[in-house]
């Protein structure tokens, strides 16, 4: 089925989009023109095909599904996502992932500022975001679990590949960064190591899905180094409320 959103607003095109899941499987919608919400809570077996840009929350509270944008996206991709996968085939905004607990989301290019601020995990759910270019400041504020992994593929030599404040109040989950880690932005609760042998794995196999999912070499990604940022204490400002 296909829809066309046009210049329609967000209230009218997500009633036709629920309409339509109620009796199908698989939309595509077509001309979208920055419309909120597309997409939100939907259930695993369902699946969204987006050409355009769809505006904030695309995909927020996702409980299972699949959507694909053949484009870039706006704010809080995933907002509080539940389960399923996100796909975008460009670039996203602030907030990519905010609160996340469960699923995957893959970017081939570069995300906002604070992607993956309060991410979470809980037993078997265990969220994902793969950023393929750079990643804006505050990345992984006050993250709780999950992978978040930065590529920082075709980016200029001046740029680094995480923006300032990175991992501030980080106290669970890992990120892995490709190649030299910019120190001065990273926050001071935060140890920088090497990947331990199931931690290459985990890597290894969110590599070969975004090279899969956007036909790029998964040989010439491997040629850097990769590095782990994690937590060093899993109560970062303790000395803020406590006295020695």
């Amino acid at each position: 089925m296909k829809i066309t959103a046009g210049k329609q607003g967000f209230q009218s095109l997500n009633e036709q989009v629920r309409e339509l899941l109620s009796e199908n499987d698989e939309i595509l919608i077509e001309d979208v023109n920055g419309q909120r919400y597309i997409g939100a809570a939907m259930d695993k077996g369902k699946t969204l095909n987006l050409y355009g840009t769809p505006g904030n929350d695309m995909g927020a509270y996702l409980n299972g599904g699949k959507i694909e944008v053949f484009g870039n996206a706006q704010e809080a991709v995933g907002n509080t996502m539940g389960g399923g996968e996100i796909i975008i085939h460009g670039h996203t905004g602030d907030t990519l992932g905010y609160a996340m607990r469960d699923g995957e989301i893959y970017v081939r290019n570069r995300a906002g500022s604070r992607a993956g601020i309060h991410m979470k995990e809980f037993e078997n759910m265990h969220p994902t975001v793969v950023i393929g270019g750079i990643a804006g400041a505050f990345l992984a504020e006050y993250m709780a679990g999950g992978t978040l992994i930065v590529l920082g593929l075709n980016r200029d030599k001046n740029q680094d590949i995480v923006g300032a404040h990175c991992a501030t109040g980080m106290h669970g989950g890992k990120i892995y960064v490709r190649g030299e880690v910019p120190e001065h932005h990273i926050s001071p609760n935060i140890s920088v190591s090497e990947l331990n042998e199931e931690e290459n794995e985990e890597l290894l196999r969110c590599i070969k899905k975004y090279c899969v999912l956007f036909k790029e070499e998964e040989e010439y990604i491997l040629k850097e180094k990769f590095y782990k940022l994690s937590p060093s204490s899993s109560r970062p400002y303790a000395n803020l409320y406590t006295k020695n």
